[in-house]
């Protein structure tokens, strides 16, 4: 049987989520592919131990095959047991300075790397937003901008001539999450109580993935993250759009009226109305994302019908209440959900 909410076949979209939305345009995360300046120094690092080890590797691997090969046994070998060695100094010196020497300049490299990724400080002009972490969700609040939005952060890109960095001060609602974005820097745990930056300086325009990299429950793998890198002019644009009410179509106008006759109003906010809940993500632009859940489904009327009627079919053990509304209630209020842009 095929479950049918709000007259949408969920069979017809279902492979949209379970592995969160994603776009076959955007290239796959990855550590060793990197965009930003602590992303690089990871890239670095993780390259420089991979090459050292890979060299003890060989000569460790040589030593031993050669061994084996060159003083296998053979048929003609007296049995006597040969004469025995019981101690080299200069062997002994040497396997024991190599490393400490290998250990020490391993030391060295990931504290200087440690020391660039943590101990910059915050340049005039540069970006702030707080990312507050929710089971399952990102909030990103710009300060200095007055925006507010959810699930999807947007930088503008950094002239590594003339670097204009992101900073991200890190705070949880509720429980530790993890912050990440293999391309753009490491892993920063978001604690309770507890404040932790990090910084992003995107040198490449595009879309990068990330996930909360610290179990947080039963959605933890559905509480991804977008970030959006373009141009200044193009993020300057999108800041303008951002700071505008969303313009009322009269034709949602009951759709409207539904949203702010139900719980959606006290967990929500939306310019313009008696929205102004905290709980759950800004709805204002809702439209200008590109995916919903935090990443569980692409942003389309159909998933919102999905959605809105009752999460836990996208995304089981989401804290926001199916709504049950009747059929003509959820088009209306999807309706008017579609319009906020």
């Amino acid at each position: 049987m095929i479950a049918v909410i709000g007259g949408v076949p969920v069979a017809a979209f279902a492979n949209d989520w379970g592995m969160g939305a994603s776009n076959s345009k955007i290239p796959p995360s990855s550590i060793y592919n990197p965009v930003s300046t602590p992303a690089h120094e990871i890239n670095t690092v993780a390259f420089f131990v991979v090459a050292i080890t890979g060299v003890i590797f060989l000569i460790v691997g040589g030593l031993l095959t050669y061994s084996i090969v060159r003083f296998r046994a053979r048929p003609t070998d007296d049995t006597r047991e040969p004469p025995q060695v019981y101690g080299s100094s200069p062997i002994e010196f040497a396997w024991t300075t190599v490393p400490v020497i290998i250990v020490l300049v391993l030391i060295l490299i990931t504290a200087r790397t440690i020391y660039t990724v943590q101990a910059p400080a915050r340049p005039p002009g540069a970006l702030s937003v707080h990312v507050i972490a929710h089971q399952w969700w990102w909030e990103f609040r710009y300060p200095d901008l007055g925006v507010v939005t959810a699930n999807e952060l947007h930088v503008p890109l950094s002239d590594p001539k003339n670097p204009t960095p992101t900073f991200l001060d890190l705070e949880s609602a509720d429980v530790a999450h993890s912050f990440w974005v293999p391309r753009l820097a490491g892993k920063t745990d978001v604690i309770p109580n507890k404040k932790n930056t990090m910084w992003i300086d995107p040198h490449v325009s595009g879309t990068y993935l990330g996930q909360c990299g610290e179990y947080c429950g039963t959605e933890h793998a559905m509480m991804l993250i977008r970030v959006v890198v373009e141009p200044r002019a193009d993020f300057d644009r999108w800041v303008a759009a951002q700071k505008q009410p969303p313009a009322l179509d009269p034709s949602v106008v009951h759709g409207r009226q539904v949203f702010e006759s139900t719980a959606c109003v006290n967990c929500h906010t939306i310019q313009g109305t008696a929205a102004n809940g905290r709980f759950g993500p800004d709805l204002t632009h809702l439209m200008t994302r590109e995916t919903i859940g935090a990443g569980v489904a692409m942003n389309t009327p159909d998933h919102l019908k999905v959605w809105v009627n009752d999460p836990s079919v996208m995304k089981p053990g989401a804290l926001m209440p199916a709504m049950n509304l009747d059929d003509k209630d959820l088009d209306d209020l999807v309706a008017y959900l579609v319009t906020l842009r």
